[in-house]
């Protein structure tokens, strides 16, 4: 680059010009490294209150602040765990190394070793005494006032989100942090966690429109799996009787709110239990999570302000308990499609003319039911038509053995008595398959045709519970990297 070349209003070209000089002098930054001693809150705990400069440490990330006082700095440091201060003093840190020192700029990787003391302001810092370029940001990060407030930017630039938008780094942490909790309350009720296929030739389990993918070797069509649920089942039968998953599904349909085409599922099975053991269990596992890891049995609605509380007994209530109420109909059930069709329409729902009377009906509870649902609530026994994979309840034929759990106005987790019967299972298949028998999983019925015992099963949607528990407005939110069209198209 040309001397005579004015760069000063490039952040781009001026580092760039200052990688160069580092090279030139002898010093690549992108061939040093620094073994850390500690992570920054490691680091801070391990102060001594009253004993300055009595613990040395190695701490390292990458610079978010410096105030520079002419003959010494502070500056704050990100790394895992969170920040930390460094101070730094031109004779302590040597009179040549100093002026390198302030050329660092602000996204620049580094590493010091130094003493811990607490400033006149109470900080714990770093008093530095060496430090290590390690990686030089050649591009700017974003103002420190404004952040990434474009949505779309904090999506597609996630590594920037996750550097200057707090608020998205403590969620992202704490979905970390969930998911850890699910595996090991499982794994202490002597759950298996186990891994299932992606590529599958038959997309089972779920009602979706799946993604088709082709393997050249093998010369066969696949999907991607859709659900976790029959090669789960699969081990069940294989004598494994505590199972859980979490996985990626993936359904080419439509995005919103609520829905991505990859989003994150717990699968779990219990031999020798039924759809009440998936109560207890369940209702275990939230209560447990929200008061380990949130700290409380209590969240806010993010919605609507309402406290949610996790503690005590939970509401549960038959599906068609609440259908009737909220039609004002004792005699729902009994009314034609044709007056099921105009009450719907009379309480403001969308219904088309080809809708069977369960897709009626069912429109009532999703869209004027369960999002007034806010405290946890057991929804039971839903129509047989909802679900082909559960058992039929012996009292009532047309239901199910089954519950949705209903959490601030969202579906969390379905469970079901799982049918193991296989002739009901192929009539159930045949039936929701309309016939086509490609799309019938001819192996899952084989398999429990050798047998397979009684059992509870159920799902939860891990990135709907992140945004439950997060008080997140969108599952964009709880994902680090959704999909997004390229930015070309936007």
């Amino acid at each position: 680059m040309s001397d005579e070349t004015d760069i000063s209003h490039d952040q781009h070209a001026v580092r760039r010009q200052k990688l160069e000089e580092l090279r030139a002098a002898g010093s690549d930054p992108f061939r040093a490294n620094v073994k850390p001693t500690h992570f920054s809150a490691e680091a801070l705990a391990a102060y001594v209150d009253g004993e300055d400069n009595a613990v040395t440490v190695t701490v390292a990330g990458r610079i978010t602040t410096r105030r520079d006082m002419g003959k010494s700095q502070f500056l704050k440091i990100l790394d895992q765990q969170g920040v930390i201060q460094l101070y730094v003093k031109k004779d302590v840190i040597g009179e040549e190394v100093y002026p390198t020192f302030k050329k660092l700029d602000l996204g620049d990787f580094i590493g010091v070793t130094g003493t811990l003391f607490r400033t006149r302001t109470g900080e714990v810092t770093v008093r530095v005494e060496s430090y290590t370029l390690v990686a030089k940001a050649l591009r700017p990060l974003p103002e420190k006032f404004h952040g990434l407030t474009d949505p779309d930017q904090r999506f597609r630039q996630r590594y920037l989100d996750l550097v200057v938008n707090q608020e998205s780094r403590q969620r992202l942490l704490l979905r970390s942090k969930i998911v850890s909790h699910i595996r090991r309350y499982l794994e202490a009720n002597q759950f298996l966690e186990v891994e299932t296929p992606v590529l599958q030739s038959v997309a089972g389990g779920a009602a979706a429109r799946p993604f088709e993918t082709h393997h050249n070797a093998l010369g066969i069509d696949f999907v991607l799996r859709i659900s976790l649920e029959l090669y789960l089942k699969r081990m069940l039968v294989g004598g494994f009787d505590r199972v859980f998953e979490i996985g990626r599904n993936f359904r080419n349909e439509g995005i919103s709110r609520r829905h991505n085409p990859e989003f994150t599922m717990l699968e779990v099975y219990q031999a020798y239990s039924d759809y009440r053991g998936m109560m207890e269990l369940v209702k275990g596992l939230l209560q447990t999570l929200c008061n380990d890891v949130l700290g409380s049995s209590r969240i806010t609605h993010a919605a609507t302000g309402e406290e949610i509380e996790f503690a005590g007994d939970w509401r549960e209530v038959p599906y068609k308990e609440l259908i009737r109420e909220k039609t004002g109909e004792a005699g729902w059930f009994e009314l034609s499609k044709q007056d099921k069709a105009a009450k719907a329409k009379e309480l403001g729902c969308n219904v088309e003319p080809d809708w069977e009377e369960f897709e009626i009906t069912n429109e009532v509870f999703s869209k004027l039911i369960e999002p007034n649902l806010i405290q946890p609530t057991f929804v039971t026994h839903l129509p047989k038509e909802l679900c082909p994979l559960a058992k039929l309840n012996e009292e009532d034929p047309g239901v199910l053995d089954v519950f949705e759990l209903i959490i601030g106005g969202m579906e969390i987790a379905p469970a079901y008595s799982e049918q193991n019967d296989p002739d009901v299972q192929r009539a159930m298949f045949e039936a929701q398959a309309g016939g086509e028998q490609q799309k019938v999983d001819q192996d899952f019925l084989t398999a429990l045709e050798h047998g397979m015992p009684p059992a509870g099963g159920m799902g939860i949607g891990i990135d709907r519970l992140c945004i439950l528990l997060t008080g997140a407005e969108s599952i964009r939110d709880v994902i680090l990297y959704p999909q997004l069209r390229p930015e070309a198209e936007t």
